[in-house]
């Protein structure tokens, strides 16, 4: 049908497709939902070859394998008698060119589009058809249909269906065979003027047509151009790569099978393995699709040429060529860039290599041209792209007022045409959206109209375009128009020139002449009648060349560069010069001058000196004052030795994981246990019973250390591992942390390889800074070091493996989530915001101070903005780049910035002469750093200070800043005030020996090997820290960082990521009591770095006066530290006030008075610590750093002194007490990495500035131009960096898309990214995308994201231990664990059989005595069995209350690998067993009747089996799918090793999910067996949760009965069938008796059993084995056949003790899990009726039938504690209504004919409820008298604990017990049968007054039974004695009769 890509119908189902149809068109903001059938179809990719080819280069290559067209060689068939053959004309004669129907009105049916038709015979003109849109490709290059539907436009011929067909009727002459993609060329609209014009060639496969060969002469360096459709569609946008090398040129002739170079041929494309550069959205960063082939670095831009590259433009017509003139740049000190607009560039020759060329204009034209499919012919008014002229004339307008140092960012300018669009058809819009609903108008998806233009002042308002369309005529003069309102600044060349040559030719001219040095941009505007309107626009303003110079490499092409500069010493020029102070001499010739003397004090202002002196005085008596003076000259380390110095604002404590990282962890657990949950089989936790984990980060050793740091002090690996504290050693946690370099490779190959053969482990891959890497393994190469992360996470074992779950952690998600990502919306986790109106949700007491806070702070008004640009440092930066054009911005700037800092040092280090003279050298910001910098050091007794941070990307830039500073400070003899650190990310962390020493000084480390390895080891460290590299790692800045210097990262690569990841290393987390985030306060950074603005403050504070402190006004004091006393509730003088308390400030006191309580304390706590302050997960917990024992996890404690102690015993004691060991393992284990150096509460009376300063966010400087970009917002109030593109590694799926809003969640967030953004062919994730899935989404990927520093680290390791917790307890359960009961005080001597006997014999059993005492602990609230030998213990049982389950004693064991499983259990092996592998068709069942009679029920009953496919080899039928005759048996001879023979019947209600059903583990693989009991109600739902077992459903009549009718029902079947199998077996010719009489009847919870081991050296021990074990022995019993029931014990963990569990075989009543011999008892049944204690019945009756009960004892089963379900679980209730309502067991029953309230409860039920509940009413004389019992005869009923009953059957020839000489205190006679005589009860002797309780069904059998039995003779009764159960009549109530004995 003339497709020949291969689309094969989708698997996925209709009704799904539907489903996400309609879901797509909610989410997105397109009007039409995507055709469901179209969905239906799978459109394939065409992967890109290594060549630069796509494997179908030439459309005409491979013949569709779908074609209906004749195979080649193709011959068109001859055209019919008569008809018309003229080119252009269809078979009718109707004329079909474009030119020819332009005009004309033609009829299009709805969901048809015009498409130009390119005929070979006719070259310059297209042929008009109509085709049905969804046999077309849309704007991506998808969802085509395969075949064809077509009309003929000419004739009106209409409904062609093939291609090949229509090819004929339009006389296309093919000499191939036709195919539409070859054909169907372009989209036809009509323009303004209502003319039908050629638009946007159609997007076949999205890419079009052959990727060019290049020309042998591309190579040669001269640039050339083509001659391009105007209106060229986006997904082929000209491609101009970045340096591109001769060699690699595809040159020579073409492959396959090329007609040759057409003229017409698409733009050349360099294939992306060639060029390798990344593309980084530039300060111009595009727009593309995700079907745009582009070529690596920048599809859009072009390197400067020099000899040895070639700039690769289109070819253009020869003869139009422009020469560059000699000497540009040297003459004009710039290097112009050309953008291409519309039409084709001419050739450039000359000077090439000082002119850049761009197509980012061009390709931000063309997409705003490609209209989203849905708008491009809907109807009869079709909605039409912008004009090329409204296009160009935008552009001017942009270009006018931007400012004359900004530089044009493409997006703007999109968002420009966007809007320009919009409001041009709004009306259109707005039609097609009324057919959407509602909801599809989201916020956010919808499109938006945005209320102004980014960049487009109010004043200039849009030409009216819907009225009156713009002429290309008009264009030149309104654009002259708009530029003249700007002056020069921009010019535009319309009407006098004739052609795009000639005015770029005269731009140079201009140029050259110096006529253009106040304009920008230059405008060249072509329109000729006839002719399309070509554009270009040369930029000419200085910065905008270079700006846009340098964001044409990709970063590291930047680097590159600036290396190459900095090595060849082309910037030698440039240091020499900034080293020139003018008149005040040469930097280095005035350092050399520079008098150093290390002994003499550094002299301060007077003011400053006074200051600090004045604080001395105020703590220290005067003699210790006068050596702090002297104390200056010292070095730190024997300042820090002093014990004198110590600081005590600084203290460090260990900080507990904080309640937002918990929450985040919960909310991880609660995802991973989702995935678990769902129906998938993706993850099964519940094989799992250890977790394992590896971190990966970025390949920093700061980050590596920080995050070993980070594990090591959390106390996650203890809690993996089981280890105590001591025995990890950071090493140990370097095992589980690893560097994404070439050495992960090792490390995750021996993890699959563990993973693969430790099925039960679950891994966790912990993918830290998931945004660094995510470069695709195909396109990296090997040395680079980047695609790592795809190569090793995305690798086909990782992806499968079912045991290994990744884990992706970043603060920048938005690079994976693009429209091919592989973590699914829902495996998203978003940290939440802690605060919500004000309202601290987590009781976090910090708030995070971020990105958002940083521009609120700017926004605020306050005094200082924390981020600020300096204006005099950008003034010089920019007058130096006018100067060195040659030079790279980085170069110039780094080198200034340095040289600001270098005369900062020297003005304020006070060495140089005449210093003062130096200010105007550097910027005040740069002196205000330095400044503070060095006083803050000289401020704090123990000196410590904070960190500056530089910023300075290139790695060679940063060392020669390092080498230069050093230096100075060398000069200076400074090199004991501060530290200066290389922060490499390449090396590992150096500093001085001597600030080691300091450290470890204020740590209390004792460890002399112990060295600093994270940045947040530095805490309070007066350092300036050069931070280099590309982009900053995750490296954690401690919390003492207080200027972030930014000035000189790079201003070209606006991508949001970049931008944020930057202002990220300013994150912060301050006390939320300290100042909402909003209002930061003053310059803070004034306090400590300039007294004489301080002091000279004339509003000055009467409290700070009065202590003594240097005097600041009251707005300082609330706003710089909110702690102050001003704050404070309470008065200054209170305890409880942060200041120190005011009398022993205000005099100098003697020593014992000196040293006060610095520590402010909470007012809420007596607790000596400080209220929870800052930590995050930039905080390190003070580690232990000792050898012997780690330090760390000794508390460092701030010493707490009362002021009456003397100074010198407070500084001779140490200031941290080693706890004892139990207590700090235990503080540890509860720390996580969040833990922090956290500072007390400071005030700023503090002498510490370090103190001062830890409540305060850092300062931001930053380029003056990223500043304007961020600050700014779009028409949606968010900052503008968040509508740029999010990474460099993914494109805009289209730039019709809306912006995001102010009001997105995170999640929205998520999904705008998923919805508008495509990774580009180097992102990792552009190869996922996989045939027949809509989504290919990894099912054990998840994605943490939060803000940076914001504590992520600590809330993942805390996961990981939860997680760990939570297998452990998934592999345990709790089971009752409880002694048994009613032993007597004498244990019985007798040893009947030997300890070690394997098997009862019958003889010794029969002599032993039957123990009618019922010992399990769950009967201890039923009546007692009278036994004559035991005698009860006087406290009795304690009375429990019914059917509580959490009464009961439980015990938590873990699972052997023998247990019974429920429905949450599917692990690999049993899929099948369970039918639920997704692998497998569902198991088929069926269901069978089965129908038999029995006396006791009076009537034939039928019984359903569902027997499932599988499992129908186990019952014998009439014929192959006929009647059900009988469920085989196996014969007493059969053994097998892999069998059990008995059938196991498990009665279950309520518990279809809960019930311990799956025995596959249990059984060890043995065939078993196994038959659920179920009520009809409740068929289905077990049916579906258990699909592959077999079930018996019991009859209707059984809904509302108990487990006796289950039972009873059992017992008959088995019996019956035991006949049918032995009537089969006679028939077949063997003896009946040989067929297995067996069955087990398990309780639905049982869970695991044990086998006692009596050889164990400490006596027996039971150890767990499976429950084949345990059957196959008791069914291996030689004697078997002998006992009527068999049973084991109930396990319990004190069950081996005592005489009386050392029998082996016992013989007395058995519960829970029972082997039935359904021969021998035969004729005795379970009661149908019994809801309780129906097993203590069955079992007496058994015993009295004289047939043998033996419980072996050397085996237990385990019961599981299921508080779900059962048949214990029977509501009482009443008829009137369905809530249950309290009813007391005396409402139970009634007097016969009252009118009573009737329960909606069986009757039975009722009868034992109310007889357990008032027995002691009923049997007065029976309560607590065991020595006289109640009589019960042929059944036992629970009369209550306090009531002992005595069983004795009527019949003949029973059992009983002797009764001789026993008085009875009651009789009860339930349903007494013929067996029961007068004579019988005569035997018996009973107390006076005893009760008598007779039981029947009706009140006529009540009245015989009394009759009958003569009972009046002994018994008195009344009328009034006669009840029922309080049962309407149709429910059938029971009566009794009760009477007195005479």
């Amino acid at each position: 049908m003339g497709n020949s890509y291969a689309g094969q119908l989708r698997t996925t189902r209709f009704e799904e497709v539907l489903h996400n149809s309609i879901e797509a068109s909610l989410r997105s903001n397109t009007v039409v939902p995507r055709p469901v059938f179209s969905q239906l179809y799978l459109e394939t990719e065409q992967p890109l070859a290594h060549d630069g080819r796509t494997d179908n280069d030439d459309e005409d290559d491979e013949d569709g394998s779908e074609s209906n067209s004749p195979p080649i060689p193709y011959q068109m068939k001859p055209p019919p008698e008569g008809c018309c053959t003229t080119d252009g004309f269809c078979q009718a004669g109707r004329d079909l060119r474009l030119s020819s129907l332009a005009s004309d009105p033609l009829d299009v049916p709805p969901g048809f589009m015009l498409v130009g038709v390119k005929s070979p015979s006719l070259l310059e003109n297209l042929l008009v058809c109509a085709v049905d849109r969804r046999f077309l490709p849309d704007e991506r290059g998808h969802n085509a249909l395969l075949g064809f539907s077509g009309n003929c436009l000419g004739c009106g011929e209409k409904g062609f269906r093939y291609f090949t067909e229509f090819s004929n009727h339009i006389n296309l002459k093919l000499s191939t065979q036709p195919k539409k993609q070859k054909h169907l060329k372009y989209h036809l609209y009509r323009n303004n003027q209502g003319v039908l014009v050629k638009g946007a060639p159609i997007c076949w496969r999205g890419h079009d047509g052959r990727m060019r060969q290049m020309g042998p002469s591309l190579s040669e360096g001269h640039v050339t151009s083509d001659e391009q459709p105007p209106n060229m569609a986006l997904t082929h946008p000209s491609h101009t790569p970045g340096s591109y090398t001769g060699p690699h040129a595809n040159a020579g002739p073409p492959k396959k099978r090329h007609k040759g170079w057409s003229p017409e041929s698409s733009a050349n494309s360099l294939s992306e393995t060639t060029v390798k550069t990344p593309p980084s959205s530039s300060a111009l960063s595009t727009s593309s699709v995700p079907s745009v082939i582009t070529n690596g670095a920048r599809s859009e831009t072009a390197a400067p040429l020099n000899s040895s590259q070639g700039s690769l433009t289109p070819l253009s017509p020869p003869g139009l060529s422009v020469t560059v003139p000699d000497q540009l740049l040297h003459t004009c000190r710039l290097q112009p860039v050309i953008f291409k607009g519309h039409g084709p560039l001419p050739q450039l020759t000359g000077n090439v290599s000082e002119v850049l060329v761009s197509s980012l204009l061009q390709s931000c034209y063309l997409s705003s041209q490609t209209l989203p499919r849905v708008y491009q012919h809907y109807g009869p008014s079709p909605i039409q792209p912008l004009s090329t002229e409204m296009q160009i004339l935008l552009t001017v307008y942009y270009l006018v007022q931007l400012g004359p140092d900004q530089v044009p960012l493409i997006e703007d300018l999109e968002q420009i045409f966007m809007r320009s669009w919009r409001e041009s058809h709004l009306s259109e819009i707005r039609q097609y959206q009324q057919p959407q609903t509602p909801a599809s108008q989201g916020r956010h998806y919808g499109i938006e109209i945005a209320s102004t233009l980014p960049g487009l002042p109010q004043h200039l308002s849009l030409p009216p375009q819907s009225q009156q369309p713009l002429t290309p005529s008009q264009l030149p003069w309104l654009a002259q128009l708009a530029a003249s309102s700007c002056g020069e600044g921009v010019v535009v060349l319309g009407e006098q020139v004739g052609s795009l040559a000639q005015g770029i030719q005269q731009t140079f001219s201009r140029l050259m002449e110096g006529r253009l040095g106040n304009t920008n941009y230059v405008v060249i505007i072509v329109t000729a009648p006839g002719q399309e309107t070509q554009s270009c626009v040369v930029v000419t303003g200085k910065h905008q060349c270079r700006a846009l110079a340098e964001s044409m490499f990709s970063p590291k092409e930047g680097l590159k560069e600036i290396n190459h500069q900095l090595s060849t010493g082309v910037a030698q020029e440039l240091i020499h010069y900034c080293n020139s102070l003018g008149q005040d001499g040469d930097l280095d010739s005035l350092l050399n001058s520079a008098t150093v003397d290390s002994n003499e004090s550094s002299p301060l202002s007077s003011s400053q000196e006074s200051s600090e002196r004045e604080t001395v005085k105020t703590t220290q008596s005067p003699k210790d004052s006068q050596t702090q003076c002297s104390k200056e000259s010292t070095s730190p380390k024997q300042r820090a030795a002093s014990p004198k110095d110590t600081c005590s604002e600084y203290s460090v404590q260990w900080r507990e994981v904080r309640p937002i990282q918990l929450a985040v962890a919960r909310k991880l657990l609660s995802h991973v246990c989702a995935i678990a949950d769902s129906s998938t089989q993706n993850l099964d936790l519940g094989s799992f019973d250890r977790v394992s984990f590896l971190i990966l980060v970025p390949p920093s050793e700061v980050t590596f250390q920080q995050t070993v740091l980070h594990l090591w002090s959390s106390g996650v690996l203890q809690e993996l591992g089981g280890l105590d504290q001591e025995c990890v050693s950071q090493r140990e946690a370097e095992r589980y942390v690893v560097k994404m370099d070439q050495s992960a490779q090792a490390r995750i190959d021996s993890l699959i390889q563990e993973a693969h053969s430790s099925s039960y482990t679950l891994y966790i891959l912990v993918h830290d800074h998931a945004h660094w890497d995510i470069n695709s393994a195909t396109c990296s190469s090997s040395d680079s070091g980047l695609g790592l992360v795809d190569q090793l996470l995305n690798s086909r074992q990782v992806r499968d493996a079912p045991n290994i779950l990744i884990l992706h952690v970043t603060s920048f998600p938005f690079a994976l989530q693009t429209q091919c990502t592989r973590i699914s919306p829902y495996n998203e986790i978003h940290w939440p915001s802690a605060f919500s109106n004000d309202v601290d949700l987590y009781h976090e007491r910090t708030r995070y101070f971020g990105v958002s806070e940083l521009l609120e702070s700017t926004r605020s008004g306050s005094s200082l903005p924390l981020m600020r640009y300096d204006s005099s440092f950008e003034s010089m930066a920019c007058a130096l780049e006018e100067r060195f054009p040659k030079l790279h911005s980085a170069v110039i700037r780094t080198t200034v910035l340095i040289q600001h800092y270098c005369v900062a040092l020297m003005a304020a280090s006070g060495r140089i002469s005449g210093s003062h003279n130096l200010h105007k050298h550097t910027s005040v910001e740069t002196m205000e750093i330095v400044q503070s910098l060095l006083t803050a050091a000289r401020q704090c007794p123990a000196h410590h200070g904070h960190m500056v941070l530089l910023r300075i990307p290139s790695l060679a830039l940063a060392a020669w800043a390092h080498r230069r500073l050093s230096r100075v400070r060398r000069q200076l003899g400074l090199e004991e005030s501060f530290e200066i650190i290389l922060g490499n990310p390449n090396q590992a962390l150096n500093i001085g020996q001597s600030f080691t020493d300091q450290i470890k000084t204020w740590l209390k480390i004792q460890d002399a090997d112990w060295v600093p390895r994270t940045y947040l080891e530095l805490e309070a460290l007066p350092c300036i820290l050069i931070l280099s590299g590309s982009e900053p790692l995750g490296e954690s800045l401690p919390r003492s960082l207080k200027y972030c210097d930014l000035r000189v990262i790079s201003c070209s690569y606006l991508q949001r990521t970049t931008l944020e990841q930057e202002l990220g290393l300013a994150a912060y987390l301050v006390r939320a009591e300290s100042r909402p985030p909003h209002n930061p306060g003053p310059g803070s950074d004034l306090l400590e770095s300039d007294a004489e603005k301080l002091s000279s403050t004339d509003n000055e504070e009467e409290e700070g006066q009065e202590n003594g402190d240097s005097p600041l006004s009251s707005s300082q004091l609330l706003q710089s530290c909110p702690d102050s006393g001003a704050l404070d509730p309470f008065p200054a003088h209170s305890a409880t006030s942060p200041n120190v308390q005011k009398g022993t400030m205000d005099t100098i006191q003697s020593p014992s008075h000196s040293q006060t309580q610095y520590q402010p304390q909470p007012p809420s706590q007596s607790f000596p610590y400080s209220q929870p302050t800052l930590h995050h997960q930039t905080q390190p917990q003070v580690q232990s750093y000792s050898q012997a024992q780690p330090i760390s996890q000794l508390q460092p404690q701030p010493h707490i002194q009362s002021p009456n102690q003397p100074l010198s015993q407070i500084n001779s004691q140490p200031q941290s007490q080693p706890l004892p060991t139990a207590q700090s393992h235990r503080q540890h284990s509860k720390s996580t990495s969040s833990g922090s150096l956290s500072p007390r509460a400071s005030s700023p009376h503090l002498s510490c500035s370090w103190a001062r300063g830890v409540s305060r966010p850092p300062s931001v400087l930053l380029p003056h131009a990223l500043y304007d970009i961020i600050t700014a917002s779009d028409s949606s109030g968010l900052p503008r960096c968040t509508s740029f593109l999010p990474h460099m590694s993914v494109a805009w799926a289209s730039s019709f898309r809306p912006l995001l809003s102010k009001m997105m969640t995170c999640t929205e967030q998520s999904l705008y990214y998923r919805q508008w953004t495509v990774p580009r062919s180097y992102h990792m994730d552009s190869s996922n995308r996989t045939e027949g899935r809509s989504d290919n989404f990894h099912p054990r990927r998840l994605l943490l994201s939060g803000p940076p520093q914001v504590g992520k680290t600590g809330a993942y390791l805390h996961f990981l231990g939860i997680l760990s917790r939570m297998l452990i307890r998934l592999m345990e359960v709790d089971i009752y664990d409880e002694e048994d009961i009613n032993y007597s005080a004498q244990a019985e001597g007798v040893q009947y059989h030997p300890p070690n006997a394997s098997w009862p014999n019958p003889d010794i059993v029969k002599a032993m005595p039957f123990d009618y005492t019922i010992h399990d602990p769950k009967y201890d609230d039923i009546s007692s069995v009278y036994s004559p030998g035991y005698k009860p213990s006087t406290e009795g049982n304690p009375v429990r209350q019914e059917d509580v389950y959490l009464r009961r004693r439980t015990s938590r064991i873990k699972l052997s690998k023998y247990a019974a499983y429920n429905t949450y259990h599917h692990c690999e092996q049993c899929h099948q067993y369970l039918g639920f592998n997704p692998r497998y068709q569902m198991y088929e069942s069926t269901l069978h009747a089965f129908t038999f009679t029995h006396l006791l029920l009076g009537e034939e009953i039928q019984l359903y089996f569902i027997i499932p496919k599988s499992k129908e080899h186990y019952f014998s039928f009439s014929q192959p799918g006929g009647q059900l005759e009988s469920m085989r048996l196996p014969l007493t001879s059969d053994w097998s090793p892999d069998c059990i023979k008995s059938p196991i019947f498990t009665p279950t209600t309520g518990r279809h999910e809960h019930g311990l059903f799956n025995l596959y583990h249990a059984m060890d693989g043995a065939s078993h067996l196994h038959i659920l009991v179920v009520k009809e109600y409740e068929m289905a739902v077990y049916k579906k949760y258990w699909p592959n077992h077999i079930m018996l459903v019991l009859p209707t009549v059984f809904n509302g009965a108990g487990i006796g009718a289950a039972h009873f029902l059992i017992k008959e079947l088995s019996y019956h069938n035991l006949e049918l199998e032995r009537s089969r077996r006679l028939e077949g010719g063997g003896p009946a008796s040989d067929v297995w009489p067996f069955i087990i009847l398990a309780d639905d919870s049982c869970v695991m059993w044990n086998a006692v081991d009596l050889d164990a050296r400490n006596g027996p021990v039971e150890h767990a084995v499976s429950l084949k074990q345990v059957l196959q022995h008791m069914e291996a019993c030689p004697d078997l056949a002998h006992y009527g029931l068999c049973g084991i014990r109930k396990w319990s963990s004190r069950g081996l003790t005592g005489n009386k569990q050392r029998e082996p075989f016992s013989r007395g009543h058995l519960h829970d899990f029972l082997l039935l011999n359904v021969d021998r008892s035969q004729n005795v049944q379970y009661d149908q009726n019994r809801f309780t204690c129906h097993d203590v019945d069955f079992t007496l009756r058994l015993h009295s039938a004289g047939l043998l009960v033996c419980r072996f004892n050397s085996f237990s089963v385990m019961k599981k504690q299921i508080a779900i379900g059962g048949y214990r679980t029977f509501i009482i209730k009443t008829k009137m209504t369905d809530v249950p309502t309290s009813v007391g067991p005396s409402q139970y029953v009634c007097a016969p004919d009252s009118k009573h309230l009737f329960l909606a409860t069986p009757a039975q039920l009722l009868l034992e409820k109310y007889l357990q509940h008032t027995s002691q009413k009923l049997f007065p004389l029976s309560t607590k008298n065991y020595a006289h019992p109640v009589l019960s005869v042929d059944c036992y009923l629970n009369l209550g604990p306090e009531v002992t009953v005595c069983f004795v059957s009527s019949r003949p020839h029973s059992v009983n017990i002797s009764t001789t000489g026993l008085l009875f205190s009651g009789l009860l006679l339930c349903f007494a049968d013929s067996f029961v005589t007068p004579g019988f009860l005569k035997k018996f002797s009973f107390l006076k007054g005893a009760t008598l309780c007779v039981i029947s069904a009706d009140r006529s059998s009540l009245r015989q039974t009394v009759g009958r039995l003569e009972l009046e003779e002994e018994w008195r009764f009344r009328l009034s004695d006669e009840f029922q159960t309080a049962n309407a009549k149709e429910d059938r109530p029971l009566f009794f009769l009760t009477g007195k004995h005479i």
